[in-house]
């Protein structure tokens, strides 16, 4: 479905009767259609105006009219050149944003309120840096998103169902391909963190909702079988002021199960009541919750006589589940403290493939192993009487205590990456969570030794990480900008914490991409 090229072709203002319309089907069954059409107007100056408009033809005939528009657009001008649909771009992104769910408890994100209208800038940049071929995918995945809205959440549930089957499935490969597309990391780069966050959980809770349908009804079956449900989440990396960051955003029944005490086929016991009314509600309140993610690294050049050093450490990692919903429904007030939390982070960090300029790499230190502490008390204790000989009684306790860390942080090379690792391990044991799938094994996720924020957040800094990494290059290469990759794996559990259940389960996913590592001396390097 290519809307943005459908639209850039609709005909010129001489060749365009005023009063005219043009359609394009969307979606159509046995019960009604969804259509989207572009009508020719007249402005007060005379200048020629197209408005566009979402209709419903058929469905339930005592709810609609026989032809129905659920959405209008603001008008644009019909000249010949892209930036006139400018308008049209700006109101659905806007519309997007304002309608975005919340992050963390489910309540309506803070910054929404005060986000006001979206500033042009980033979006006339955005259309006329790159060509409406590069612009399409784009366009068409804010499309898709906002007639998300307009069908699923606005209109009745024949017209939502047609929307997911004859819209959204057939084009869920544009959703798994947005992740590859450089005009959306424009975008979100451009519109700054606040319309970032209120974009990616709106794509969250559609993706979310589909999988939930496709999960209980089949749903998908129109969804090719090449299309890994792991593609469904988007990450993009920078270089901006001496910083690496890569950001990642996944729903969390998109992310591939690893472990799991009810998966299909394998031989782990399953608890009484797992599939109980009950149990399908959790899972329900548990599926709208989406990981996100910021890696940040630290990076530095340093021009020695007859090498390059490149420095870099961890900065922070930041990790957050978000509930997605807005009513009881989507966040259930009995699990509201029910959630999953992260349990293991990987970092890799280094040149790209076949790279021959790097000399060599240096590692930091690993944790230390657990320090075991044995304390030994004597107590002597002497008693005299009448009898000839002293009654003297002696007694030896011996006591041992073990200090271990909640994370264990592991340092290892890939040939000249640098693999940093950080491990959520139970105090007592010193075993990783992430690994374990038998509820009798349960973790120690509430105590207060462990360092999730109150939401379930979790931040690690580089103070707590330790030493940084090091590369020597050729002194050859300054002077050039090199790509230097950098990925991220987190993996989420989830173990009850008030609900009565057995079910308990870890989730996995991966993001990979390219940024910048310019090797030009500056006078403070020089």
């Amino acid at each position: 479905m290519d809307v943005w090229g459908w639209i850039c072709e609709l005909p010129s203002a001489d060749e365009w009767p005023e009063a005219h319309s043009v359609a394009l089907d969307l979606a159509r069954d046995g019960a009604g259609s969804i259509e989207l059409k572009a009508e020719r107007t007249k402005g007060s100056n005379s200048e020629a105006l197209v408005t566009f408009s979402i209709g419903l033809s058929g469905f339930n005939a005592h709810a609609w009219n026989s032809q129905k528009s659920i959405w209008v657009s603001d008008a644009c001008a019909l000249v010949e050149r892209q930036g006139h649909l400018l308008p049209l771009v700006l109101q659905l992104v806007q519309e997007i944003v304002s309608r975005a769910p919340g992050g963390k408890d489910g309540a309506p994100l803070c910054p929404r309120a005060q986000l006001g209208r979206l500033k042009p800038d980033p979006i006339v940049w955005l259309m006329d840096s790159h060509s409406p071929e590069s612009f399409s995918a784009f366009f068409n995945l804010v499309f898709v998103t906002r007639l998300f809205w307009l069908c699923v959440c606005d209109a009745p549930a024949d017209v939502g169902s047609l929307y997911f089957h004859g819209v959204f499935a057939p084009n869920i490969e544009l959703v798994s391909r947005f992740n590859q597309a450089p005009v959306l990391k424009k975008f979100l780069i451009s519109v700054g963190v606040d319309v970032e966050l209120c974009f990616m959980r709106t794509l969250g809770y559609m993706i979310t909702k589909w999988l939930i349908l496709k999960e209980i009804s089949g749903a998908g079956s129109n969804m090719k079988k090449s299309t890994s449900t792991n593609l469904l989440g988007f990450s993009y990396a920078n270089e901006s002021h001496g910083f690496w960051m890569l950001k990642g955003y996944a729903p969390i029944w998109a992310m591939r199960l690893t472990s799991s005490n009810s998966i299909k086929g394998s031989n782990q016991p399953r608890f009484p009541g797992l599939f109980e009314p009950n149990e399908a509600a959790l899972r329900y309140a548990l599926a709208h919750q989406q990981l996100e993610a910021l890696i940040q690294l630290e990076y530095s050049v340093a021009f020695q006589e007859g090498f390059i050093q490149v420095n870099a450490r961890i900065d922070n990692i930041r990790l957050n589940v978000a509930k997605l919903g807005f009513t009881k429904y989507d966040n259930d007030e009995d699990y509201a403290h029910e959630r999953h939390f992260p349990s293991r982070v990987r970092v890799w960090v280094g040149p790209e493939a076949g790279s021959s300029y790097v000399a060599g790499l240096t590692l930091g230190k690993s944790t230390h192993n657990p320090v075991t502490v044995t304390e030994c008390r004597k107590t002597l204790k002497g008693s005299y009487g009448k009898s000839k000989a002293p009654f003297v009684k002696a007694t030896n306790r011996t006591s041992t205590r073990v200090k271990a860390k909640a994370w264990r942080y592991d340092q290892d090379a890939d040939g000249n990456v640098a693999v940093l690792d950080a491990v959520l391990c139970d105090g007592a044991t010193g075993e990783e969570v992430a690994g374990w799938n038998s509820f009798e094994r349960r973790p120690r996720c509430s105590d207060a030794t462990t360092p999730f924020g109150r939401g379930g957040s979790l931040v690690l800094a580089g103070d707590e990480y330790g030493e940084g990494v090091a590369w020597r290059l050729g002194k050859e290469m300054e002077g050039s900008v090199l790509k230097w990759r950098i990925g991220g794996r987190v993996w989420v559990s989830y173990w009850p914490s008030e609900a009565k259940s057995g079910w308990c389960e870890t989730r996995c996913v991966e993001w990979c991409d390219e940024v910048d590592l310019p090797l030009i001396p500056t006078k403070s390097t020089v």
